[in-house]
C-alpha cells in the first residue's frame, strides 16, 4: 500500500493544477435510445400461449409422415405445399439456431424470430432445436417443445424435417403465411 503524501507531495500537485480550471458539471448525461415498443396485445398472446403449452400434458399430436421424420400443415391447406417443403423447392431465408439455450429462452427466441421473419417478408424458415446428443438420456429437449410451439403460431402454414444437408433430424424447416 502507498504511503500517504507529504507536503511536498501536497505542494507539487497544487503547483501542477493551479492554472486548471474546474468544471462546470462533473456529470455526464447521456439517453440511451429506447427499445422498440412491445405490443401489449402481442404480448398477452405470448403469455397466453406459454402457459397454455406449460399446462397442456401433452403438447402437439405430430403427424409423422414417412417414417419418424416430424412434418405438420395447417388443417385445410394442400399437402401438396408440404411435399414442395420436404423437397426443398422453398429457399430456407432465416435461420435460428438454439443450441445452448434453456426451454423459456429458445420459446422467446422462436416468437421473436416468427415476428421478425413475418416483418421482413421471409416465408421459408430454418430452426435447429439439435438432435440431443449432450441432453440427458440423449433426447432432444426442444425438438417437440419447438414442434409444439410452431403448430401454436397462426402464420405458420407447415413444417417439416430438415433434409440432412440442413441439419436432418437436428433442424425444422418452416413455412409462413404471407403477409
Amino acid at each position: 500500500m502507498p504511503a500517504a503524501p507529504d507536503e511536498d507531495d501536497r505542494a507539487a500537485f497544487r503547483a501542477a493544477v493551479a492554472d486548471a480550471k474546474p468544471l462546470r458539471s462533473d456529470r455526464v448525461v447521456h439517453d440511451p435510445p429506447r427499445p422498440p415498443p412491445i405490443p401489449r396485445f402481442t404480448r398477452r398472446d405470448q403469455t397466453l400461449a406459454l402457459a397454455e403449452t406449460l399446462a397442456s400434458p401433452d403438447i402437439l399430436d405430430l403427424q409423422l409422415e414417412g417414417g419418424d421424420e416430424a412434418a405438420w400443415h395447417r388443417p385445410g391447406l394442400s399437402t401438396a405445399v408440404l411435399r414442395d417443403l420436404r423437397r426443398g423447392r422453398w429457399v430456407v431465408q432465416a435461420k435460428l439456431d438454439l443450441h445452448g439455450m434453456t426451454r423459456d429462452e429458445a420459446r422467446v427466441a422462436v416468437t421473436r424470430f416468427l415476428a421478425a421473419c413475418r416483418l421482413r417478408d421471409l416465408r421459408c424458415l430454418r430452426i435447429v432445436h439439435g438432435k440431443g446428443l449432450r441432453s440427458p438420456g440423449r433426447e432432444p429437449v426442444l425438438k417437440k417443445l419447438v414442434l409444439g410451439w410452431l403448430a401454436q403460431h397462426r402464420e405458420v402454414l407447415a413444417y417439416c424435417q430438415a433434409r440432412a444437408a440442413e441439419g436432418g433430424a437436428g433442424a425444422v424447416i418452416v413455412l409462413l403465411a404471407a403477409r
